[in-house]
C-alpha cells in the first residue's frame, strides 16, 4: 500500500519539466498526456514515442509525489480510495478532491511549452483515469483550456456541479471516451453518465468498451493516433 502524499507543490513553484517527443516528421499537431494515479511520464514515453505521430509530444508530471518516485496530479487519501475501491466501482461525479486548481496549474504551464515549442497547431490532450479528469477540469474551469480534441481513458464525471456552467466549451470537440467493461474502480456506468453528458453537451464524442479493467488498451493508442491524423493541420 502507498503512504499518503506529501502536499503538493504550491502553486507559484516550478513545476517537473514535462518529458518530450519529438514528432516523426514536421509537426502538424501538438499533444499532450498526462498520467494515472500513481504512474509516472517514463511509463508512457516508450509506447507514445512508437506511435510515430506527426506531432510534438508532452508528457508533464503531477505535482503530488507518491511512493517508489510515482506522481499523481492531486492529494489522495488511500485508505479512503480503498474504502471507495471495496465498495465496488464508482461514479465520482459528488467528488470535490482539493488540489485540482495547482493541478490544473500543471496543466496549463505544461501547455504554454508545448505551445512555445509548436505554436500555432491543434492541441490534442490524452488522459488516463485521473489524468483524465483532469483533462476535463482544465477544459471546463476557469481559466478555460482551449483544446481541439480530448482522448479520455477510464473516466468518470468528477465534481459535475462546477463543470455544468463550462460543458457548452465542448460543442464540436471531437472527445474519444474508452473504458473497460470490467473496471473495478470507476464502473463502466460511469463512462457511460460521462458520455451522455458530453454528447447533451453537443461533443463528437467515440465512446468504446472493451473487454478489460483500469487500464490503457493497445486499441486507446491506435485511436490516438488516428485522432491525432485527423485534427493535425494539413501537411504543407
Amino acid at each position: 500500500m502507498n503512504a499518503h502524499p506529501v502536499s503538493p507543490a504550491p502553486c507559484d513553484a516550478a513545476f517537473p519539466a514535462p518529458a518530450w517527443i519529438a514528432p516523426a516528421a514536421a509537426p502538424r499537431a501538438a499533444v499532450l498526456v498526462l498520467h494515472g494515479l500513481d504512474m509516472m511520464p517514463a511509463q508512457l514515453v516508450p509506447i507514445l514515442r512508437s506511435l510515430k505521430l506527426p506531432a510534438l509530444v508532452a508528457v508533464p508530471s503531477g505535482p503530488v509525489a507518491r511512493a517508489d518516485g510515482l506522481r499523481a496530479w492531486w492529494p489522495v487519501d488511500d485508505a479512503q480510495r480503498n474504502a471507495r475501491l471495496a465498495a465496488g466501482p464508482a461514479d465520482l461525479h459528488d467528488s470535490f478532491p482539493t488540489g485540482r486548481a495547482c493541478a490544473r496549474d500543471a496543466v496549463h504551464a505544461a501547455v504554454r511549452a508545448l505551445r512555445q515549442r509548436a505554436p500555432g497547431l491543434p492541441l490534442v490532450v490524452a488522459g488516463f483515469s485521473q489524468g483524465a479528469m483532469l483533462a476535463l477540469d482544465c477544459v471546463l474551469q476557469d481559466p478555460p483550456l482551449s483544446v481541439d480534441a480530448l482522448a479520455l481513458w477510464s473516466a468518470s464525471r468528477l465534481a459535475f456541479t462546477e463543470w455544468a456552467a463550462g460543458l457548452h466549451r465542448l460543442r464540436g470537440v471531437r472527445v474519444e471516451l474508452l473504458h473497460g467493461r470490467a473496471d473495478a474502480n470507476l464502473g463502466i456506468a460511469a463512462s457511460r453518465s460521462l458520455r451522455d453528458a458530453l454528447v447533451g453537451a453537443g461533443a463528437e464524442v467515440h465512446w468504446t468498451a472493451f473487454d478489460g479493467g483500469h487500464d490503457i488498451p493497445l486499441r486507446a493508442w491506435v485511436a490516438l493516433r488516428r485522432l491525432v491524423r485527423v485534427v493535425a493541420a494539413p501537411a504543407d
